[in-house]
């Protein structure tokens, strides 16, 4: 029998069958009409950063199959943080994205509150790459394995020394994650950036540093550097001579990262079709190539696998902190 007004039941049962049509059809019409105009990539370090450089070839490298231009926009300041809380607070519709980096952790584990969710906040879509850190001192140093570091500083507590780019840097909680899992005292020396940390290590003025392969490979190359040890869990491609610190601290870790997320409540078919376009990039041969000369492993991955590696970041960079004793900001 055919639905009349006498027949409300019926009505209602129409109405929510058309509803739930209407809402399964709605994601995969936001990916047919997604994108409609340019995206905007932003990335919060300075350029010619490695942050800069990979949200180039990452824009450079998505475009084309998007069918639209993706622009990079540099938002700089809090040591990418302006950046995170300018895109955790724009429109969830897939036309910002923002480089998120292994500071976005850090931070996390640094400030007592940010004027955003490191985790809620954001739809995390792929990471795009992973760093290994090295362990390195002057070609000359006595100390020349992770084994030596750990005997003298057993012997002399608080004689050995390392460097980093600033207090609370991923450098300095290295170093820190370093000296607990040793059970080791060596004095942090904390610097303001620029290459003031590499050469005191390299002229004897500081002991040892935990730095990324960006400035350091050339030193290790040019042999000024004495390369003891990678913090990643396997040997880097760009060091493959040099074995991971856990061959000899086999809990040891430290690695840092970049990956891509937009603002939380991305529509989910717009979320796959991100993650299809970056997965496809990251795997192609030229970008693979340009991310090892950075000194980066080519990694991608799911959104929930991003998820949950940034959320286990923030909790061991906490807990370092937590150890050390370093005074939130």
């Amino acid at each position: 029998m055919p639905f009349t007004t006498r027949h409300p039941a019926a009505w209602s049962g129409a109405t929510a069958a058309v509803l739930a049509a209407l809402t399964l059809c709605a994601s995969p019409a936001a990916a047919q009409t997604w994108p409609a105009k340019p995206i905007k990539l932003v990335q919060g370090f300075a350029p010619a950063g490695n942050g800069d450089i990979i949200a180039r070839l990452m824009a450079q490298k998505i475009s084309e199959p998007l069918g639209q231009q993706v622009i990079v926009e540099g938002r700089t300041g809090a040591g990418g943080n302006v950046a995170s809380d300018y895109v955790a607070k724009s429109p969830a519709d897939g036309y910002t994205i923002i480089l998120l980096t292994g500071g976005h952790a850090v931070s996390a584990a640094m400030y007592r509150q940010l004027p955003f969710d490191p985790v809620e906040d954001f739809s995390m879509t792929s990471l795009v790459a992973t760093f290994a850190f090295v362990v390195a001192t002057a070609s000359d140093s006595p100390l020349k394995s992770v084994a030596d570091i750990i005997a003298t500083a057993k012997k002399a507590p608080g004689t050995l020394s390392f460097s980093s780019v600033g207090v609370g840097s991923t450098q300095h909680l290295a170093g820190e994650l370093f000296k607990s899992v040793a059970a080791i005292d060596i004095t942090h020396i904390p610097y303001r950036g620029g290459a003031a940390p590499v050469n005191d290590v390299m002229t004897g003025r500081v002991s040892m540093l935990f730095d990324t392969l960006t400035p350091t490979l050339p030193q290790i190359k040019a042999g000024k550097l004495h390369a003891l040890g990678v913090t990643s869990k396997t040997r880097s491609a760009s060091l493959p001579e040099v074995a991971p610190v856990m061959d000899t601290l086999p809990t040891y870790e430290v690695t840092s990262w970049v990956g891509i997320a937009a603002p939380a409540r991305l529509p989910g078919a717009i979320l796959d079709r991100l993650n299809q376009e970056l997965v496809r990039a990251i795997a192609s041969p030229d970008a693979r190539e340009r991310l090892a000369s950075l000194g980066a492993d080519a990694r991608s991955s799911t959104p929930v696998e991003m998820r949950s590696y940034v959320a286990a970041e923030i909790a061991k960079w906490k807990r370092v902190v937590e150890v050390a004793k370093i005074e939130r900001q």
